[in-house]
């Protein structure tokens, strides 16, 4: 068996039944159910032809019946779907990745496929220096590619690795299963390096892959802000900006997150890097309510960066998660400082910029502050997208030079 499983013999054809031909032919990877005329059934992860009214092949890939993703585009029209095409389109990536961070001394974490935006839909695999973390993008692509063999891909392409893991979909009881090596014990987790920072990452129980990678320039951006500021990360995970900030020389960083066990590795990986232990603070609470106590005591940080979970997970909380983040993003400006950075931010693919920044502008009004927009950022190089999917570019980062 090679990296991709055969589950049908023969391809399931899906006819459109909206015109969605252009969209196609220019790459965008998906097919939502609505357009098409019916959904034929058969497994999850089967090999499909989409085809126009006149029976036109337009694409091929897989399909998953059950999904809000029917079918995800592979190759177009001509282009075989096949081994050839999978390795082809991994090596791409992984090519990619070494122009971007060999010899991989300072950066040896970082995304090494990153889905639809390199060509292989649904899947994604980090890398930290000598692990690896695979997803696996719904039942579709569970059932389509072998994730087995893909571990052993990986682990010859990057001799250095030790293990690769597979993490499964949340809201699943196994948190995860090893393809390759041995799984690192809760006591030694996994170190990796980023712009030259240590960090040690939980990749069975941690956040997604254990790590969010997307933000690697953003957390640089932040840190040469930081120099002899109080510096404040709300929803701060394992501390990644709140390290940046620490050695880009703040005075006393404060790290917030409901989370105890991330703030653990938050203060770890503080101490890993070498940095004063009575200049960070670890704080286990609810963002809103610790920026309105903190609004109420009158504080002040003259660097905020408020990173959010996702607030809008579909089209339907867009308008819920807007509230959520303007007043949010309100109290944020409330207790930033004078003159002092305020960097916002949004992982939702459902809040486009265009609305995101509208969002900004409405908190800070609300807030009665005013900003200059210093920068305007999103994900990395190691996380593209495709041009014909705008949505799959979802990291959007604005950081706010604050009036007086």
């Amino acid at each position: 068996m090679g990296l991709i499983k055969v589950v049908n013999e023969k391809p399931v054809h899906l006819v459109l039944s909206k015109d969605r031909v252009r969209s196609v032919k220019r790459g965008h990877p998906w097919i939502f159910p609505e357009v098409l005329r019916e959904l034929p059934k058969a497994p999850a992860g089967s090999l499909a032809l989409l085809k126009t009214v006149d029976g036109e092949i337009l694409a091929k890939g897989f399909y998953d019946p059950g999904s809000k993703l029917a079918f995800r585009t592979f190759a177009l029209q001509r282009e075989k779907l096949d081994e050839q095409l999978v390795t082809a389109r991994l090596e791409r990536a992984a090519e990619l990745r070494d122009a971007l961070f060999q010899p991989y001394d300072t950066t040896n974490g970082f995304r090494l496929i990153n889905g639809e935006g390199d060509g292989l839909p649904g899947l994604v695999v980090d890398v930290y220096d000598t692990a690896a973390v695979m997803k696996l993008d719904g039942a579709g692509a569970e059932s389509f590619y072998n994730a087995e063999e893909l571990a052993s891909w990986l682990t010859c392409r990057l001799p250095r690795l030790r293990t690769v893991f597979l993490k499964y979909r949340s809201g699943e009881e196994a948190r995860g299963k090893l393809l390759s090596g041995q799984t690192p014990a809760p006591d030694q987790p996994v170190r990796f390096l980023e712009n030259q920072v240590h960090f040690q990452v939980d990749i069975v129980q941690g956040q997604k892959t254990g790590f969010f990678l997307d933000q690697r320039d953003n957390r640089s951006f932040v840190g040469r802000l930081s120099r002899g500021k109080r510096m404040l990360n709300v929803f701060g995970y394992t501390g990644g900006f709140s390290v940046y900030a620490g050695i880009g020389g703040a005075r006393h960083v404060t790290t917030v997150d409901v989370g105890r066990a991330a703030l653990s590795y938050a203060t770890s990986n503080w101490a890993l890097n070498g940095l004063v232990p009575d200049r960070h603070e670890a704080t286990a609470e609810d963002a809103f309510e610790f920026l309105e106590a903190a609004t109420k005591a009158r504080e002040k940080w003259e660097v905020v960066v408020i990173d959010p979970p996702s607030f809008a997970p579909n089209k339907q909380a867009v308008e819920k998660a807007r509230a959520s983040y303007t007043r949010l993003f309100a109290a944020a400006a409330a207790v930033t400082a004078p003159h002092g950075f305020l960097s916002l931010a949004s992982c939702s693919s459902h809040i486009d910029a265009p609305t995101f920044m509208e969002i900004c502008e409405e908190a800070l009004g609300r807030a009665r502050r005013q900003g200059y927009v210093l920068r305007v950022a999103g994900q990395p190089a190691d996380h593209p997208f495709p041009a014909a999917a705008h949505e799959l570019s979802y990291l959007k980062f604005i950081t706010f030079r604050m009036t007086g």
